[in-house]
């Protein structure tokens, strides 16, 4: 008998319709596509380079990817939205680069690099990124752009500086999206930012008319230097005796270079758009065979190879800067920071673990978006205050997101610059009569943290609260929780010591920062970080490449976050 070319029944008809449908996310999350969508266009920005500090190179762009992506219609994707680095202190310093940005679909990772900090008369070369930073001083060049690379190019190079001599040098422009930082000329002015892209000829209605990734200017030395300007899409621009400007928040700009003896500006927070055609079928005939294989192949036909499983989790935030005291008159020492939210699932004291989350994993694997906080600033002397640690989150996209979530540390008291320890997931440490901060904030079960400890006029601050203990008054620290999810025993999540050295706290532990007494800044709360384990059954893979897998000798697999990104699981 002959065949009907492999379909059962009558051949089915698809009707089609589209609308298209525009998303835009200005922070990290999830976002569930319309059903039929199996092919998205994506403008992915990562955040911007804060710029250099003293004669000063700007920060460079955040890369910008403008690409389609395959896929699965009716899947829930991650995004991640990449934070602009930090401007450089006014002391000659390197602006930081800045956070990636991603978008995961069918088990691949679509990333842009942050942008590349600029360069500063004490560290002159600028920063590789999605664009390059400026350099500074020396004759230096800038950084490269496209790095990683990638096609079509995700930026370009930092603007190279120019040293005529004393009183007249000068840094060169963050690369930006459009166009290469210009150099610094051969007179006393600094290069500007490299341009930015526009995007709305494809995106109309996009934030900032559509225009992102401009490079940050350069930064002058005073005099009759001119710093250089911010290229469109966000570069702030440099200045010639002061701070320069941040980069605008979201086009993922790069931070202006500061003059002398002026900071650099912050990048620009990245940000993603996606656009997706809605296209509804009807089929009232019955499947094609060969169809059907193809959809099950690609994982877009639900129903099979359906499993459960449950994943443990460690998520730490970042640890609160340590206070100091504000002024050369009394006594009054610091608090110390406290430390960042402590939340599990196990492997650590009993009353404080959490239920392990339970999911389902179909054959496209499914990606989760990875926060990991970092920690507070130390207060400076004179007159800084400490900043919070924040916030580190573990986002579970499904049909039903799961977000585990815990809240930086609250900075330590500083005196005469407010006092009291602030709130957050443990409290940081009172000065001068005042009293610790409320650990626990927001409220969860079982609860992230403690109180901070409080300060009697005259003595050293309190300490910081941690995961298992509040801070003592004058001084004593609160305990951290020990955890194995490892397969190591680390304890996370201490607090920094009320009127101490000022030492900073661990990075990747959550820690507060010890106070600080004499005179002297204090240090910065440690860095937080995720750990998420599973069943043997299970194949991690995780982005960027700074974070990490490995296999328990039980068979369980482990995967590590430092910084933040996503994690699929197949």
């Amino acid at each position: 008998m002959a065949g009907n070319g492999g379909i059962i029944g009558p051949p089915n008809t698809v009707n089609p319709s589209q609308a298209e449908v525009i998303t835009t996310k200005t922070s990290s999350g999830c976002l569930t596509l319309q059903p039929a969508t199996t092919e998205i266009t994506a403008v992915i920005v990562a955040g911007g380079g804060g710029g250099g500090s003293k004669s000063s190179g700007g920060g460079g762009a955040g890369g910008l990817r403008n690409i389609p992506i395959a896929t699965t219609g009716g899947s829930t994707i991650p995004i991640v939205v990449g934070g602009g680095g930090a401007g450089a202190p006014a002391l000659p310093a390197k602006g930081t680069s800045g956070v990636a940005s991603s978008v995961a679909a069918k088990c691949v990772t679509y990333t842009s690099a942050g942008g590349g900090g600029g360069g500063s008369d004490g560290d002159t070369q600028g920063s590789d990124g999605g664009s390059g930073g400026g350099s500074s001083n020396n004759n230096a060049t800038g950084g490269a752009g496209n790095t990683p690379p990638v096609a079509p190019p995700q930026g370009n190079p930092g603007g190279g500086s120019f040293s005529p001599g004393p009183g007249g040098n000068t840094g060169g422009g963050g690369g930006g999206a459009g166009s290469a930082g210009s150099n610094a000329p051969s007179v006393p002015t600094s290069g500007a930012g490299g341009n930015g892209l526009d995007v709305s000829p494809t995106f109309p209605t996009a934030p900032n008319s559509g225009v992102y990734a401009g490079g940050g200017g350069g930064g002058a030395n005073g005099g009759p230097t001119t710093a250089g300007a911010g290229g469109p899409g966000g570069g702030g621009n440099g200045d010639n005796n002061g701070p320069g400007t941040a980069g605008t928040t979201n086009p993922g700009g790069g931070g202006g270079g500061g003059g002398s003896p002026g900071s650099g500006g912050a990048g620009g927070s990245g940000i993603v758009l996606i656009k997706e055609p809605f296209v509804s079928k009807s089929a009232p005939g019955v499947w094609n065979i060969n169809t059907v294989y193809d959809l099950v192949k690609e994982g877009d036909w639900g129903g099979f190879n359906v499993q459960t499983y449950s994943l443990d989790y460690l998520v730490v935030a970042g640890g609160g800067g340590g206070g100091t005291r504000y002024s050369a008159s009394g006594a009054e020492d610091g608090g110390g920071g406290g430390a960042g939210g402590y939340r599990a699932s196990g492997y650590g004291p009993s009353p404080l673990q959490g239920s392990a989350l339970s999911f389902t994993n179909v054959t496209q694997g499914s990606s989760y978006v990875v926060t990991v906080g970092a920690g507070g600033s130390g207060a400076t002397f004179p007159g800084g205050n400490a900043t919070d640690g924040t916030n580190s989150i573990f986002n579970a996209c499904g049909s039903a997101p799961l977000k585990i979530e815990s809240t930086g540390g609250g900075s330590g008291g500083t005196h005469g610059g407010g006092h009291a320890g602030n709130p957050g997931g443990s409290g940081g440490g009172g000065t001068a009569g005042s009293s610790g901060g409320s650990g626990n904030t927001p409220p969860t079960t079982p609860p992230q943290g403690n109180n901070g400890g409080t300060a009697p006029a005259g003595a050293n601050g309190g300490g910081g609260g941690g995961a298992t203990g509040a801070g003592g008054n004058c001084g004593p620290a609160g305990a951290g929780a020990p955890n194995t999810i490892t397969g190591s025993d680390v304890t996370y999540a201490a607090g920094g010591t009320g009127g101490a050295c000022g030492a900073a706290g661990t990075t990747n532990r959550g820690n507060g920062a010890d106070g600080r007494g004499n005179n002297n800044p204090a240090g910065n709360g440690g860095s937080g970080v995720v750990v998420v384990r599973g069943p043997s059954a299970v194949s991690f893979a995780v982005t960027p490449g700074s974070n990490s897998t490995s296999t328990h000798p039980g068979g369980d697999k482990i995967a590590t976050f430092t910084v933040s990104g996503t994690l699929t699981v197949s």
